[in-house]
């Protein structure tokens, strides 16, 4: 009777402990799932590991929140984790999870909007990328409660929307996106930028204009003083700006080259037609765009052309820049870039 007891002692006891090792052995070999189901889960800073785990067992991307927990501290990975969201599928096994987290492997589904780009283009990419309907960002840059919010006095947030990288995660709206790319920009407008615009007889809608035309017509960024100055002198003398990007703006993107229809056809922002600025910015400028307007070149220039290998030829007079016009410009069907008809 003993031995059986004893038997049946051993039994137990070796059931007691090969399950939870079997049992965790289990875990870490096979994944919860086929790899069909994928979650983006966000480690915040602050949040405990614990709770990450239970989330991850709640989306069912794991099988234990519990082992997962204890394999990570077994490991010494709970204090290396680097905090973010993670794009997780149910095929990977927590090794594999855990392997991500210290690598910091975060999810990226990033955003680039180059300097000068309008809203309009930023919207085409947005489409093109699968993020965001056309349409829908559009109308997201032009809501008025968003823009009341944001302090913008204009029909939309064109301007305001800041050149840059943006990640944009599962689950953000359009409005979410418009008001951080508004934000960025408003901090960096909200620096020395704003008082010294002011100083000089600036207001902030004829900065931004001013500006998003320079990143238009600037291919190196050693010109946009000079296509400032360009621009400030013109307005000094009350003469015409004559910027092909106006004339496109709204209508289809600038690709450096208009045609003759193109300049006369009247459009609010067609500066070959309408004195003046036009009445909002044709992009989003960066902030070497805007300083280019606060400190123009110290030049007499009223014209300039592209050469056609990026760079431009500035002139004082129009007798000059028809010469530079005839040597730079061979196509007929153009218009000369930043000159006067």
């Amino acid at each position: 009777m003993f031995r059986k007891q004893r038997r049946l002692c051993i039994v137990l006891l070796l059931i007691v402990i090969l399950v939870p090792i079997t049992r965790f052995t289990r875990f870490l070999l096979f994944p919860a799932g086929d790899g069909k189901r994928v979650e983006i889960v966000e480690l915040s800073r602050g949040r405990s590991l614990r709770a990450f785990a239970a989330d991850l067992e709640a989306r069912r991307i794991i099988t234990s929140a519990r082992l997962f927990v204890f394999y990570a501290r077994m490991k010494g990975g709970d204090a290396r984790l680097k905090a973010g969201p993670y794009q997780l599928d149910d095929g990977l096994r927590p090794g594999q999870i855990l392997a991500k987290m210290i690598a910091g492997d975060v999810y990226l589904r990033l955003f680039a909007l180059p300097q000068g780009y309008s809203s309009y283009q930023a919207a085409e990419m947005l489409e093109k990328r699968g993020i965001f309907t056309r349409e829908s960002f559009l109308a997201a840059c032009s809501d008025r409660t968003l823009l009341k919010e944001m302090g913008i006095d204009a029909p939309s947030a064109e301007g305001y929307l800041f050149p840059g990288s943006y990640n944009i995660l599962p689950g953000r709206s359009e409005h979410d996106v418009v008001r951080e790319m508004i934000k960025r920009q408003k901090e960096v407008l909200s620096g020395s930028i704003d008082g010294r615009a002011r100083a000089k007889g600036l207001s902030m809608r004829e900065l931004l204009v001013l500006a998003s035309m320079v990143e238009k017509e600037a291919v190196l960024p050693q010109e946009k003083p000079l296509i400032a100055a360009v621009f400030r002198n013109r307005l000094k003398i009350g003469m015409r700006l004559q910027s092909d990007p106006t004339a496109l703006y709204g209508v289809r993107a600038f690709a450096g080259k208009v045609s003759r229809d193109d300049i006369l056809k009247p459009t609010p922002y067609n500066t070959y037609l309408i004195p003046g600025l036009p009445p909002g910015p044709i992009g989003n400028p960066g902030k070497d765009a805007m300083e280019a307007v606060l400190n123009p070149a110290a030049v007499p220039y009223l014209y300039f052309v592209a050469r056609g290998d990026g760079s431009h030829h500035f002139s004082n007079d129009l007798a000059s820049h028809n010469d530079a016009v005839n040597r730079y410009l061979k196509a007929p069907s153009t218009a000369p870039r930043g000159g006067a008809r």
